[in-house]
């Protein structure tokens, strides 16, 4: 495929324009889409078929031809533009100069529980958008069925959580519901184990392996503090993660990364 850069979009065209607005979350509702920026995203975005429009600096066209020709012979619309405009639309300080418009790919309840699902994440309260794109990431890598935001949590198709996912947000079902409650009920009606991660959690992590194999649900909490305590009444298990050095805690994508992986170990055990 040749893209004419003879004269590309600028910062001013309408198209890039609208595409900026995607930025802010006011943008994002409004329009009913929101951007992704790197080629990892970008490809996730196109082959899920969620990418509508991709803006390409010439640079980054002789990076990604294969990308790119993909994306057109899929039906997207390549939009050649200036540095300057690839800026615009980039939200990071070393722009790749690839950025695609998508629809959104969050999925609601039913969506994200089947009665095959073995393994979810719930984190609770997620504030920072880094650690939103991490989880799902993680999520991803050890084959979690779905991810499940719950409270008043950040958008995970926000310019930072998609990147952070890495393309993941576009691999596995991710639902963002702020009624804790709700999630709750849905996770008991399919049958999952709810597990609770808790420094002071009366089960160690070394003791669950029998109850890791079970269809289950970790409920992870905000970074600063922690799960509210009804929901670490709710649980069926309160677990703790053995520290044996001298750190006083982990952060909560490292955690998330242990107790997924444990459970995906304990559950292709069996």
């Amino acid at each position: 495929m040749h893209l004419d850069f003879t004269e590309p979009a600028t910062e001013r065209t309408p198209r890039v324009v609208s595409a900026v607005k995607l930025h802010r979350s006011a943008g994002r509702r409004k329009a009913g889409l929101f951007l992704v920026e790197g080629s990892n995203c970008v490809e996730a975005a196109v082959a899920r078929g969620a990418a509508t429009d991709i803006f390409v600096t010439e640079s980054a066209a002789g990076r990604f031809p294969a990308l790119l020709n993909g994306a057109a012979s899929a039906g997207v619309h390549i939009h050649p533009v200036t540095d300057r405009a690839g800026r615009q639309l980039a939200d990071t300080v070393t722009p790749t100069g690839l950025v695609a418009v998508c629809r959104p790919v969050l999925v609601d309840l039913d969506g994200a529980l089947n009665a095959d699902t073995r393994l979810v994440s719930v984190p609770v309260q997620t504030s920072e958008p880094g650690n939103a794109g991490t989880l799902i990431r993680v999520a991803d890598a050890v084959g979690a069925d779905s991810v499940i935001f719950t409270g008043d949590t950040v958008d995970p198709q926000n310019g930072k959580s998609a990147r952070a996912s890495a393309g993941s947000l576009f691999h596995l079902p991710v639902v963002r519901h702020h009624e804790q409650g709700d999630v709750i009920d849905g996770l008991r009606k399919r049958g999952l184990t709810i597990i609770a991660t808790a420094a002071d959690g009366e089960l160690s992590l070394d003791e669950a392996g029998g109850i890791l194999a079970q269809p289950t649900a970790w409920l992870f909490g905000n970074e600063a503090h922690g799960l509210p305590d009804e929901l670490l009444e709710t649980a069926d298990h309160r677990i703790h993660i053995p520290i044996r050095g001298r750190a006083e805690s982990l952060n909560l994508a490292t955690a998330a990364a242990i107790c997924l992986y444990e459970s995906a170990r304990a559950q292709h055990r069996h």
